[in-house]
C-alpha cells in the first residue's frame, strides 16, 4: 500500500477522533453528554443540555475535523483526500479515546464535503434544511442528506467524490441504526426535545 494513503488515513482518523462534544460539555461543567438523550457526543445531543452555544461550537469543531485532513491531504498527498475524508468520519464515529464509540458523523461528513466539493455541499445543505424543516427530526435530515450526497456529487460533475461519499453514507447510516429503530416505533425525538 502506498505510504501516502496510510498517512492520509492516519491523519483523517486521528483528527476525526477528537471528541469535541464531550470535551466541551465537560469543560462547561455539564457532565458527560453520553448520559443524556441518544448518548452520542455530537451536536444534536449537546443541544439537549440546553446550551445552544456549546452545540454550535460542537458543530463547527466536528466539521473542522473533516475539513482539515482533507485539505492537508490534498496539499501534501494529492489524490488521497477521499481516503482522508472517510477516515475522518470513521475516527469521529469510532474514536479510540471512547472505546471506539463516538458520534453519528454528520457534522464531520459535512466538513469533508465542504473540503472535497463545496458546490455539492451547498446543494446538500439545502436538502438538509428542507428535510429538517419538514420533519423536525435531526436524524431524518442527516440520513436523507448523506444518502443524497453521492447522487448530487455525480449529478454535478464531481465523480471523484462519489465513492468516498458512499462510504461515508454507509458509516453514518450504521451510526444511526438506533435512530432508525426509534423512527420505526415513532419514538424518535424532535429538535428541542431533551428526551
Amino acid at each position: 500500500m502506498d505510504s501516502t494513503i496510510i498517512l492520509a488515513a492516519l491523519l483523517g482518523f486521528v483528527l476525526g477522533s477528537v471528541p469535541f462534544g464531550l470535551l466541551l460539555t465537560r469543560a462547561a461543567g455539564l457532565g458527560d453528554v453520553r448520559d443524556i438523550g441518544s448518548g452520542s457526543i455530537g451536536a444534536t445531543n449537546v443541544l439537549r443540555t440546553g446550551n445552544k452555544g456549546l452545540a454550535a461550537a460542537t458543530v463547527l469543531l466536528d466539521a473542522a475535523k473533516g475539513v482539515v485532513p482533507v485539505l492537508v491531504a490534498a496539499h501534501f498527498w494529492p489524490g488521497t483526500q477521499g481516503i482522508a475524508a472517510v477516515a475522518a468520519v470513521a475516527g469521529h464515529c469510532f474514536t479510540p479515546w471512547l472505546k471506539f464509540k463516538g458520534g453519528k458523523g454528520f457534522a464531520t461528513a459535512a466538513g469533508i464535503l465542504l473540503a472535497l466539493a463545496w458546490p455539492v455541499m451547498l446543494v446538500c445543505a439545502a436538502i438538509w434544511a428542507a428535510t429538517l424543516a419538514i420533519s423536525r427530526i435531526s436524524s431524518v435530515s442527516s440520513m436523507t442528506t448523506v444518502v443524497a450526497a453521492p447522487i448530487v456529487g455525480w449529478g454535478m460533475g464531481y465523480p471523484a467524490v462519489v465513492i468516498p461519499l458512499i462510504a461515508v453514507a454507509a458509516i453514518v447510516l450504521i451510526q444511526h441504526r438506533a435512530n432508525i429503530g426509534r423512527l420505526m416505533r415513532g419514538e424518535e425525538p424532535k429538535i428541542g426535545s431533551k428526551a
